[in-house]
């Protein structure tokens, strides 16, 4: 048989952290297994859902890699398909209508509130006959759960689980608007779409047990569960925004890759033993959900950066600056120099060394895009005191004709000027990155010169000489 999974959210926000993973397992599990990988939107809830949500969602799947092998399914579409399924269960018996009020239902909750138990519907319209119907009241329409027995999930992470079906009550299929409820919904859908390994958060495993009395009802074969422990912050409570708990699309924004964030989504949960570095290809190569421990992962904010710093040293220059000339753009009101792209390039090597973020690289780098004259930042002006013009002077007067234009070649003119004015390398080489950078930290500063080249180069360390900035 051939594995499909699914992830199901509902576009009522942006795709968040905690919902990417289940994704990713989703899809690994899938491609892993060379089967499929669905997305079906769950938006039934009218008033909710929104296309912007949708928007983000996908854009989110898009920019972690995990595209679905089909087009998206909308569960509000459908809906005909649910009602029909409610339909057929009322024709045989194996659903009723419900004519419960309002108040009798507050009546039941109230009941089961001072008693210490949760609301059930006590089944008072279960066996009644339909001449016994109030008048203009619109029922809702309920499965008729089983009463007696034990239903046991054989689930694959959370090994088997039990409940007696005593514990069930008869729960709304139909509104009294005749909209399906999403725990008719959810099963027909994934019954359609043929989906046969339902991987989905813990907090789903009490409808589980509701979804399987529909499945049975209907005669349909149960897909395989695998319920994931849900994500908890470093201090072990519930992830929430102030753990980091952010929609996909903020973590681009702050300037993680996609990699990165996928390779530190895949290690919460589920390992390889101390592999920390896993590639696509690995992890597609490892990864079984049956290895998904039952215990909840915590996310790290500090562990995630480190991992996407990994890979910010790993990739591309030319991405890398693809990537970054937008920030650096946004930073200088898109004010970039002509020479900005190859300038990023070039000096990549050294940026990508010192960034752990996009952002990061995007800072340390717009001295390579802005104009001139740079505006000189106060540590940096106090490397421009003293006798520091005067040698920026001379210095400059040589790099106006050494015949090699190479950081090793700059460098060692550095050091013959610096011993033959009796001072240290430093002496001459931070005066230069505060010219050169506006700033007193920097890749290194031989390397910079090299990509500016020697007209940039000069015409800097001149308008620092002259106090322009």
């Amino acid at each position: 048989m051939t594995v499909v999974t699914r992830f199901a959210p509902s576009p009522t926000g942006f795709l968040h952290i905690g919902g990417a993973r289940t994704a990713l397992f989703n899809w690994l599990y899938a491609t892993h297994s060379g089967g499929k990988f669905l997305l079906r939107i769950e938006d039934t809830d009218r008033a909710r859902s929104t296309d912007e949500a949708t928007k983000a969602i996908i854009h989110g799947l898009h920019w972690l890699g995990l595209d679905p092998d089909e087009e998206p399914v909308s569960q509000f579409s459908r809906q005909q398909n649910h009602v029909d399924v409610a339909n057929q269960l009322l024709a045989e018996g194996k659903a009723y209508n419900c004519y419960s009020s309002p108040e009798e239902l507050e009546q039941m909750r109230e009941k089961a509130k001072s008693e210490g138990k949760p609301m059930r519907y006590d089944g008072r319209w279960r066996d009644r006959d339909a001449s016994e119907a109030p008048a203009g009241v619109n029922p809702v329409v309920r499965i008729k759960s089983e009463q007696t027995g034990t239903t046991v999930l054989h689930d694959i992470i959370q090994g088997d689980v039990s409940v007696e079906n005593a514990e069930l009550d008869d729960f709304v299929l139909l509104r009294a608007d005749g909209t399906p409820t999403y725990m008719l919904a959810v099963v027909v859908d994934d019954h359609d779409m043929g989906i046969t390994d339902v991987i989905r958060g813990d907090d789903h495993l009490t409808n589980t047990f509701r979804q399987i009395q529909v499945y049975k009802a209907m005669g349909w074969e149960l897909p395989k569960f695998a319920h994931m422990p849900l994500l908890h912050g470093a201090d072990g409570k519930k992830l929430s925004k102030r753990h980091g708990a952010l929609g996909v699309e903020a973590y681009e924004e702050m300037g993680f890759l996609p990699e990165a964030m996928c390779n530190y989504l895949l290690r919460l949960g589920w390992g390889h033993g101390d592999d920390e570095i896993i590639s696509r290809m690995q992890a597609i190569e490892w990864f079984d959900i049956a290895d998904v421990g039952k215990a909840p992962a915590r996310f790290d904010m500090d562990k995630l950066t480190s991992i996407n710093a990994h890979y910010m040293r790993a990739a591309h220059d030319m991405r890398l600056a693809k990537l970054a000339l937008p920030k650096i753009a946004d930073i200088l009101d898109g004010k970039l120099v002509p020479e900005a792209a190859d300038r990023l390039i070039k000096g990549m090597p050294g940026l990508k060394e010192r960034a752990k973020t996009l952002v990061e690289l995007a800072e340390n780098a717009v001295f390579y895009c802005k104009a001139r004259p740079l505006v000189i930042n106060e540590k940096a002006q106090k490397l421009l005191i003293g006798d520091a013009p005067d040698k920026l002077a001379k210095f400059s007067a040589i790099l106006a004709v050494t015949p090699d234009w190479s950081a090793p070649s700059l460098e060692e003119q550095a050091r013959v000027f610096a011993e033959e004015n009796g001072s240290k390398l430093g002496a001459i080489a931070q005066p230069l990155r505060a010219a050169l950078t506006g700033s007193n930290s920097s890749p290194g500063i031989f390397e910079i010169m090299e990509v500016l080249g020697r007209d940039e180069t000069l015409d800097r360390i001149d308008d620092a000489i002259s106090g322009v900035n």
